[in-house]
């Protein structure tokens, strides 16, 4: 088994220093501002926005200036998907000029209305074309490019170790591999073992991806995939300290502020949702903060009855949601889940 301290060291991406080598990943409509300002203040080595459309953020589209907006941490991470070398490029100049550190290039995201849009994952298909947005990227900025990517289309198209060859030649400073081919979707198993025909492929950092949620699973994918860094995605789903964890369980250290009671984790739950409505609106909050809460509900409050578990999810009154939430989570006894990933 590979010793875990090596995620605790620093990794330097391009000049900019990251503090440790457990990442959050970016994931849409999920990794905004107050989750990943969580997620950083729980140890998390660096953290990503949700994807941001750059034809859109071009355009001016009303609202993604909130997905670029710096909020303030160390570094500023801002992940890019599209298909137009233009709207690309102009997407990078407005996020760099926003104060993005780093710029990723998504070319991993799977969802049909991405690649329908050809983008995402379906510019594994087309590397020609793949390596014109990442110079365009790469051109038109002087902060560190990186890219995320699948192992390839299907099984008869794994093409990212050429993928990120190209990409190291283009001027790329990092890559990730997420251990599944697009159509794979989420399903089955992550094939860590694949990613390390992309470590052999560039000698840039590469960054493994898929299946992680404990110390246990960073050790045996850092071990299987020889990558330098592992980032951490849907464990995340209601439990925003994951990554913090288990880069605290390779510095052997105590994790930092994850909520030890049901009254800290209804304190912490009650934040989480005020500060969505504070970015977004109580109108627009309401529906974004609703996936959030299910997932609270779900890992920590499984006992939970199903009328206010409706509540909390439909009711359209911020200070009854939060009263319902209290009560749920303070309930004694109460099946709470609180155990962290270190």
């Amino acid at each position: 088994m590979v010793n875990l301290t090596k995620l605790a060291a620093p990794l330097d991406v391009g000049g900019v220093e990251i503090r440790n080598r457990v990442f959050l990943a970016p994931m849409s409509g999920i990794t905004d501002e107050p989750f990943r300002q969580r997620a950083h203040a729980h140890g998390a080595g660096l953290v990503v926005s949700e994807m941001v459309a750059s034809g859109e953020l071009a355009k001016g589209r009303a609202g993604f200036d909130l997905r670029i907006r710096h909020s303030g941490l160390p570094v500023h991470m801002v992940q890019l998907a599209g298909r137009e070398a233009a709207h690309m490029a102009e997407g990078a100049r407005i996020a760099a000029g926003e104060g993005a550190d780093i710029i990723d290039i998504n070319m991993g995201c799977p969802a049909k209305k991405v690649t329908g849009g050809y983008a995402g994952s379906a510019l594994m298909l087309d590397l020609d074309h793949a390596l014109s947005l990442i110079e365009a990227v790469v051109g038109a900025v002087k902060v560190p490019v990186t890219v995320k990517m699948r192992l390839g289309w299907d099984e008869g198209a794994l093409n990212a170790p050429l993928l990120a060859r190209r990409a190291e030649q283009a001027g790329v400073q990092m890559v990730t591999v997420h251990g599944r081919t697009r159509c794979q979707f989420y399903q089955g198993k992550a094939d860590w073992r694949a990613i390390a025909r992309v470590k052999e492929a560039v000698s840039i950092p590469v960054v493994a991806n898929g299946d992680v949620c404990s110390p246990a699973e960073a050790a045996t994918i850092l071990e299987q995939s020889g990558a330098d860094a592992v980032m951490v995605g849907r464990a995340h789903y209601g439990a925003p300290w994951i990554a913090g964890g288990i880069a605290a369980a390779a510095a052997d250290e105590t994790a930092v502020d994850i909520p030890q009671s049901p009254a800290a984790l209804a304190d912490y739950v009650v934040a989480h949702y005020e500060d969505m409505l504070a970015l977004y609106g109580v109108e627009s909050g309401l529906r974004q903060a609703r996936k959030h809460l299910g997932w609270y509900l779900d890992r920590h409050a499984v006992g939970v009855a199903d009328d206010d578990r409706k509540a909390i999810l439909t009711t359209f009154e911020p200070a009854r949601v939060i009263a319902l939430l209290r009560n749920v989570f303070s309930r004694d006894p109460q099946p709470l889940n609180l155990r962290s990933a270190a």
